[in-house]
């Protein structure tokens, strides 16, 4: 790996966790336990269209354990890693597809987070009852990834005459 691609991904790691922190500053559970804007995602998206799958996997990874052990518990690290796995997972694929938009990736991306820890949710829980939060969740993964899509379009476009 080149050095000034491994100095870029250790910037964007750096950056992600800002974020998350900021996040943790600024709660937004007022409907529902665990809503999160996903500044995070804005990261992650670009390092996915900027760099690739491998490098979004990386990031996403490093991101949601350092997270957790600084400013969460091994708990929420499970529910984190269960949203970005589902949600990078369907937002790389929507890429590949090449027939979305940023938006229409970072909406995907939104939703499938708040599925994949709803999925994690049921399994540790050990019940199906906390499903019916799936609605509220859905509604603002939509609302979110909007934002989120446009704040990271905006970015991907200011660095794409950048050689990195």
């Amino acid at each position: 790996m080149k050095t000034k691609k491994v100095a870029m991904l250790g910037l964007t790691i750096a950056l992600a966790m800002i974020m998350s922190y900021i996040e943790v500053l600024v709660p937004l559970s007022f409907a529902v336990p665990g809503i999160k804007m996903g500044l995070a995602n804005i990261v992650i998206i670009f390092v996915l269209y900027k760099f690739g799958i491998k490098e979004a996997a990386l990031v996403s990874l490093i991101r949601v354990i350092l997270v957790s052990l600084l400013f969460s518990n091994v708990m929420a690290m499970w529910y984190s890693l269960a949203g970005a796995v589902l949600s990078l997972s369907v937002m790389w694929v929507l890429k590949k597809i090449d027939k979305f938009s940023v938006i229409g990736v970072s909406v995907a991306g939104g939703v499938m987070h708040n599925v994949g820890q709803i999925i994690m949710a049921i399994i540790l829980l050990g019940t199906e009852q906390i499903a019916i939060y799936l609605p509220v969740l859905i509604i603002t993964g939509t609302v979110t990834g909007i934002v989120i899509g446009i704040v990271s379009g905006l970015v991907i476009n200011r660095f794409k005459n950048i050689r990195l």
